[in-house]
């Protein structure tokens, strides 16, 4: 007789090898907040899906060098694998050991690269051509890239089973470019709702560390990248004519950091400017803001791609006055008070009226709350992505002859985000 513990281990093996797995690669994943997504896919799918995260050892971010580590919330298993030149995000490739990896069975391969990369070019190259490879990618402009990023594009499309967009300009943008040839879905980025929430003791703290009065004038906030296509000298003009009594605080960091803070000194105690803010904090800053502004300006080569502040700001249960750059629209719906970017009077008659309103303020905020909640949450981003994965391994696949995976006798599947 086989003693009752073989059989316990003997079933898990069988339980294991009965699942799907799941292959995730992202140099982003070397933050771990970045990985909410494919720990939340492992999470609600832990009966059907075996998920694996390919980390970057070391990346040298925008603001210094980041060491990857395992955190406490990674319910994923993680593969931590060298990464060379991270000093250059187009050129950037993985070392040796992403190529052991894909070397495993996998039943899906998910590419937070861009396609137009080195590093999503070589796994397209390594990855075996019988596994369904999809990217998710954050373009939203229609470039031209020279080569060889234009060679490297062309491969990673023909060689891909599918793509998925973060917003529907990033879709309409892809498709305009011919990405039409592979099935795509609208699939944003999502927000810790468990992190970022309506918080009133984090609000009192972050006032006592700013030297605030709690019962002081409403607070315009801001919070993301000191740079001029998020609109932050638009910002500083349309807050010089605001019409009654506020304070402002501007939490992020980047090349305007000290033409903001020239600014700022006019204003003495009424505005504050906090960088270096670490990602874990932000919540505890958004609390403290009775209202946030987002007057992104779309340039020859950039137009706000998703707008990682909106959805954050909405999760705390903030109102929100934004521009119509790019995503936005789409972003925000019905919640969130809509301004043409280049109009300066509107974006100061919206401010105005909203720190004269408290009643408006605090309905637009649940408005945000709820879109937050029910759009945004991982979970439901998590739920989308999983769907799509089962929509692509329910299709009969083909290898054609040079080897592009591609879907045959099967209608396209919806571009749709609801879809």
């Amino acid at each position: 007789m086989i003693p009752d513990a073989t059989l316990s281990k003997e079933a898990t093996r069988r339980r294991a090898r009965s699942k799907r797995r799941l292959l995730m690669i992202g140099h982003s994943y070397v933050v771990g907040v970045n990985r909410m997504l494919p720990n939340e896919i492992a999470r609600l799918a832990a009966e059907d899906w075996e998920v694996t995260i390919a980390v970057p050892t070391f990346f040298q971010g925008d603001l210094g060098p980041i060491q990857a580590h395992r955190e406490p919330r990674d319910v994923a298993r993680l593969e931590f694998i060298p990464a060379r030149m991270t000093r250059q995000p187009h050129t950037f490739v993985y070392g040796r050991g992403l190529g052991r990896l894909l070397r495993e069975p996998w039943d899906l391969i998910h590419a937070w690269e861009e396609p137009y990369v080195f590093a999503g070019g070589q796994i397209a190259l390594w990855a075996p051509r019988e596994v369904p490879l999809v990217f998710w990618t954050g373009q939203s402009t229609q470039k031209q890239f020279p080569p060889p990023f234009s060679w490297i594009e062309s491969y990673c499309l023909q060689r891909c089973a599918a793509w998925a967009s973060r917003g529907e300009t990033g879709r309409e943008t892809l498709m305009a470019k011919g990405y039409g040839c592979r099935p795509g879905r609208t699939l944003p980025l999502g927000v810790d709702t468990a992190a970022f929430r309506p918080d009133v003791a984090m609000r009192s703290e972050t006032f006592q560390g700013l030297d605030w009065h709690a019962g002081g004038p409403p607070v315009i906030g801001y919070a993301g990248r000191f740079v001029p296509e998020k609109g932050l000298p638009l910002l500083m003009r349309v807050l010089d004519r605001v019409e009654g009594d506020w304070r402002a605080l501007l939490i992020g960091g980047g090349p305007l950091e000290s033409e903001l803070r020239a600014w700022a000194s006019r204003y003495g105690d009424r505005v504050k400017i906090v960088t270096g803010v670490p990602h874990d904090r932000v919540p505890a800053y958004l609390n403290a803001m009775d209202l946030v502004c987002a007057p992104s300006q779309t340039s020859s080569h950039w137009r706000e791609i998703f707008g990682r502040m909106l959805v954050e700001a909405f999760a705390c249960g903030l109102p929100v006055v934004a521009s119509d750059s790019g995503e936005i629209p789409n972003v925000v719906g019905d919640a969130a008070i809509v301004v043409g970017e280049k109009d300066e009077v509107a974006w100061v008659r919206a401010v105005s009226a909203l720190i004269e309103d408290a009643d408006t303020r605090h309905a637009l905020g649940r408005k945000a709350l709820l879109r937050a909640r029910g759009t945004f949450a991982w979970s439901s981003v998590a739920q989308r992505h999983l769907a799509f994965f089962d929509d692509i391994l329910g299709r009969r696949l083909s290898v054609t002859a040079d080897g592009p995976m591609g879907f045959v006798d099967v209608p396209r599947l919806s571009h749709r985000a609801d879809a």
